[in-house]
């Protein structure tokens, strides 16, 4: 399975938009798109491959070509489907922006991409006006979806109007760029992971053997596609597989994630941690008579409470899985036949085939024994289905990812192996936050944080919150001789809302004399979370 493919997503004449696409059933039910009320439409293959045809039409009318960066700042619709299968039929790279993030945040990855256009909703046309980052004069154009267009802008509705369908399709090969996604780390501006066509080849096998998502499966991920985890497993892994995936437009509630369960007898869902210790301490309750027979959870460490409440609440346990922006997912409680084993307490499970990993020593750069924490590793030589080929222009990140003899790539977290390849969390060794499934680098909140005329310095950590997994505390020293008030703390949070992203701000915030840091002058932020 694993070779077949390979093959078939790495192959010098790969197409996305055949491969996502074309090659299925044109009657066959790719996506449905449920509303708040619970009304569903249904989307079929046939009907995607003709309107992003259209829009593939309407971008080479706007003059943008194989290779240039689209972004896209939309929620869950049929819009932003044909969207991304417009852009990769056209042979050019989407670049994802969460819909929560402030201009700033934005306008950074924009930039840093060189986007030539951004498909932006528009309820969400505000954050793409002049201002807080966002040029005057911006080098891309705009399309708006779902509302009137500005000056100079262009509707989506009127573009799909007068584009042909009969458009031609790029061929960008295995190795050409399909997305490049930002993540966040904790020092620097966050970084681009470009993720090629071939990486498409290890979604699907944990879609098939993680998942085990079937062809009869009424399959829901809820994770947002602004996000690694939504983008490659709700949107890109089950138009690989020719498998339907529900997508939800609406935030999430407890009762709403009940109702989507119960009508349209989800039997197989993928969510955070914290949407299940939602509907755990939902007081109602599930109703009776779900029909799930597979639920996975990733994005943050499962707790054995969830596992135990699944098992009677869901009639099926919850099973943890484990992966990274820069990878896909690589270790699991997988679900197929073929990996499925006992769940061990505790564990996120075993290395999924196509994969080998390890828990490296922290003094060498060799496994360390069984039981034993360590760096988990991934096998670079023993790893067909790795992608990663480095942080777009940061050799010197990219390299830092390594050993030095390029065998092994460091994940970032630390945890133990015991003797029969059950792997065990223990934490990140470089400060990412994880709330609600969500990768927060600290950076990017304390850079705003220090915009405040009252604050000298800043650092942000995350602390322990039965919902969420973490939710972020700020340590701030003040400028001398400055009195901020009552509303400080306040303050702060409306600034990181506004300058970075409305999900990210911090929950407590603790005025402090001095930060503790090492004689390099680094911020201490496990000083921090040990206060």
């Amino acid at each position: 399975m694993i070779d077949a493919l390979i093959a078939r997503f790495a192959a010098p004449d790969a197409c996305a938009a055949e491969l996502l696409c074309d090659t299925h059933p044109e009657e066959t039910v790719a996506f449905t798109v449920v509303e708040r009320d619970l009304s569903t439409r249904n989307v079929t293959f046939g009907e995607l491959r003709r309107e992003s045809a259209r829009f593939a039409s309407a971008l080479t009318d706007l003059g943008i070509d194989q290779g240039d960066a689209v972004g896209v700042l939309m929620g869950k619709s049929v819009e932003l489907v044909v969207a991304l299968l417009g852009i990769w039929r056209r042979g050019a790279v989407h670049v994802p922006l969460f819909t929560a993030f402030a201009r700033p945040a934005i306008s950074l990855r924009l930039l840093a991409a060189e986007a030539k256009l951004v498909v932006v909703d528009a309820d969400q046309r505000g954050k793409l006006a002049a201002g807080e980052g966002i040029p005057a004069a911006p080098s891309w154009q705009l399309v708006v979806v779902g509302g009137e267009p500005g000056r100079g802008e262009h509707s989506f509705d009127a573009l799909m109007a007068v584009a042909d369908e009969d458009t031609q399709v790029a061929t960008v090969g295995g190795d050409g760029p399909l997305v490049l996604l930002f993540t966040s780390g904790t020092t620097g501006d966050p970084k681009g992971v470009a993720v090629p066509l071939r990486a498409v080849a290890s979604f699907v096998a944990y879609l098939e053997l993680g998942l085990d998502v079937r062809t009869d499966d009424v399959y829901w991920n809820a994770a947002d596609p602004g996000w690694a985890y939504g983008l490659y497993y709700a949107i890109i892994a089950p138009l690989a597989a020719g498998r339907r995936s529900v997508l939800l437009r609406a935030g999430f509630s407890a009762p709403l994630t009940w109702q989507v369960l119960e009508r349209l007898r989800v039997t197989n869902l993928a969510a955070a941690p914290t949407v299940y210790r939602a509907l755990a301490a939902d007081a109602d309750g599930p109703p009776a008579g779900l029909a799930l027979r597979r639920a996975s959870s990733a994005g943050e460490p499962l707790t054995p409470d969830v596992v135990e409440w699944s098992a009677g609440a869901l009639g099926v346990e919850v099973r943890d899985h484990y992966g990274q922006t820069e990878h896909g997912m690589v270790i699991a409680n997988g679900w197929a036949d073929e990996v499925r084993a006992d769940v061990l307490p505790g564990s996120m499970g075993r290395t999924l085939p196509g994969w080998s990993t390890a828990v490296l020593a922290d003094d060498s750069d060799q496994p360390a024994p069984p039981g034993v924490q360590g760096r988990v590793a991934i096998d670079v030589p023993g790893s067909p289905l790795l992608w990663f080929g480095g942080y777009a222009g940061d050799p010197e990140r990219t390299a830092a990812r390594y050993t030095a003899d390029g065998r092994w790539y460091l994940t970032g977290d630390a945890g133990s192996v015991d003797e029969n390849g059950y792997y065990f969390f223990s934490s990140r060794d470089d400060d990412v936050i994880i709330m609600a499934g969500y990768r927060i680098g600290p950076f990017e909140v304390e850079s705003v944080l220090v915009q405040h005329e009252a604050v000298a310095e800043a650092a942000v950590v995350g602390m322990p919150d039965p919902l969420r997994g973490e939710v972020l505390e700020a340590f701030v020293v003040l400028k001398p001789g400055t009195d901020p008030g009552p509303g400080f703390g306040e303050e702060l949070r409306q600034l990181v809302k506004t300058r970075f992203a409305a999900h990210a701000y911090p929950r407590t915030v603790h005025i402090v004399d001095s930060l503790p840091k090492t004689p390099s002058g680094k911020v201490q932020r496990y000083v921090l979370r040990g206060r």
